[in-house]
């Protein structure tokens, strides 16, 4: 059983999506469709949540808007996400970060890890394209 359902994820598992965690702050690249045109828009907040495994994993992603907290859930694997840019890593040391929705200013910064390396989508779509070619 395990088998068959890796195999059906397999088909709708997105390659080109950038390994993030609980913390870090993201501009999620979302597909608009308004009438026959498409367009992309930003979405530039702190993950507060990543739940679910395979392809129905999701995660919660908080921004304040004209001092409004406003928080959208993404499928991970959606069709609607073109991409996703890792702005910052921060140093968490929770798994869901849900307290920071009753915190205002800087009682709701998150510190930064500095030194690490962020990784760039541009390089992962690289990366992919030369291990097909390498596997044909």
């Amino acid at each position: 059983m395990d088998q068959q359902i890796r195999l059906v994820e397999a088909k709708y598992k997105k390659e080109a999506i950038l390994p993030f965690e609980i913390g870090d702050t993201l501009k999620v690249w979302v597909k608009i469709i308004e009438g026959d045109r498409e367009r992309l828009q930003a979405y530039e907040g702190t993950v507060i949540s990543i739940r679910g495994k395979g392809i129905n994993k999701s995660f919660i992603v908080r921004k304040i808007s004209y001092g409004v907290g406003v928080e959208r859930i993404f499928l991970l694997n959606s069709p609607r996400i073109d991409h996703v840019d890792i702005i910052r890593k921060a140093k968490v040391r929770r798994a869901k970060l849900y307290y920071l929705r009753n915190k205002v200013g800087k009682k709701a910064r998150l510190v930064e890890r500095l030194g690490v390396k962020i990784p760039k989508h541009s390089d992962l779509v690289k990366n992919i394209a030369e291990e097909n070619k390498a596997a044909e």
